[in-house]
C-alpha cells in the first residue's frame, strides 16, 4: 500500500503572518473593559474584542490537556470556563506588568484542573452534577489569584523525592515536639505533615492554598499560624544547613 506524502502548505509570497488570537489588542480591550462605565459599551467590548480570544484560549487548553474526556460535553465545559474568565476580568491588574494572556491562561487551566477533580469525585459518588455548587467563594478566589503555581498534574513529585521530603517533615515535627515549642507550633507542624500526606487528594496546590489548608487543619488563626511558621522555618534552615547533600 502506497504511503501518501504529506502536502506542504506554503504561505504565498507577500502574505501576512497569521494573527495571534490573544495579543496586545486583547490586553488593551481588557483594560478598556475595566475602565468603561457604560454597561452596554462594556458588553460590546467584551463580545467583539475579548470573547473570541477567551474562546480560543479555553478551546486550546481543553484540547491540549484532554479535559473534555470526562462526562461533560466539550461545549458545556468550554462555556463554563469562559464564563469564569468573564467573572475574573476585573481581577486582572494591568499595572503589575503581567501579560493578560499569561494571567488568563493560568486562571483557565487551574479552573479546568479543579473542575476535573470535582467532576471525578462527583461521578465516583454517583451524585448529580446539576445539583452541585461546583466552586465555593474560596475556590474561585484561589483560581483567580495569579500567584497560583502550575497545575497539580505538573507538580507531581517523584516517589524518591517524596521520601526525602517526608523524612524532613518528620524531623521537623519531632524537633518541634521535643524542643518545648508551643502548642501552636506543634499543631502547625502536624498540619503541614497531614497536608503533604494527603497531597494527591487536594483540589489545588499553591502557596496560598497550602496556607489555607494548614490553617484549617491546625485550627489556628492567620496571626498564630504565621508566628508558628516562622518558628518552623528556623528549624528547617538548621536542618538544611546540616544536611546540605539533600538539597
Amino acid at each position: 500500500m502506497a504511503i501518501k506524502k504529506r502536502k506542504r502548505i506554503r504561505r504565498a509570497k507577500g502574505s501576512a503572518p497569521r494573527k495571534l488570537y490573544f495579543d496586545e489588542n486583547t490586553q488593551q480591550a481588557i483594560v478598556d473593559f475595566q475602565s468603561e462605565e457604560d454597561s452596554s459599551e462594556r458588553e460590546k467590548i467584551y463580545e467583539i474584542r475579548i470573547l473570541p480570544s477567551f474562546s480560543k484560549l479555553v478551546e486550546n487548553i481543553i484540547l491540549i490537556y484532554g479535559f473534555a474526556k470526562g462526562s461533560e460535553s466539550f461545549d458545556v465545559l468550554k462555556n463554563d470556563c469562559i464564563t469564569f474568565l468573564y467573572e475574573t476580568l476585573y481581577k486582572f491588574d494591568n499595572s503589575k506588568g503581567t501579560k493578560a494572556f499569561s494571567y488568563f491562561n493560568v486562571v483557565a487551566k487551574n479552573w479546568l484542573v479543579l473542575n476535573s477533580r470535582r467532576t471525578r469525585r462527583i461521578t465516583h459518588n454517583h451524585l448529580s452534577l446539576a445539583n452541585q455548587d461546583r466552586f465555593s467563594a474560596r475556590d474561585k478566589d484561589l483560581i483567580a489569584n495569579y500567584q497560583i503555581a502550575r497545575a497539580p498534574d505538573e507538580l507531581m513529585i517523584s516517589q524518591e523525592f517524596r521520601g526525602e521530603i517526608m523524612k524532613t517533615l518528620e524531623y521537623i515535627r519531632n524537633k518541634v515536639k521535643s524542643s518545648g515549642k508551643s502548642k501552636n507550633d506543634i499543631a502547625c507542624a502536624e498540619a503541614i505533615v497531614t497536608v503533604f500526606e494527603q497531597v494527591d487528594q487536594l483540589d489545588f496546590l499553591n502557596k496560598r492554598a497550602i496556607f489555607v489548608y494548614v490553617r484549617n487543619i491546625s485550627g489556628l488563626n492567620s496571626k498564630q499560624l504565621s508566628a508558628s511558621m516562622s518558628s518552623i522555618r528556623k528549624i528547617y534552615r538548621e536542618y538544611k544547613q546540616t544536611n546540605k547533600d539533600l538539597f
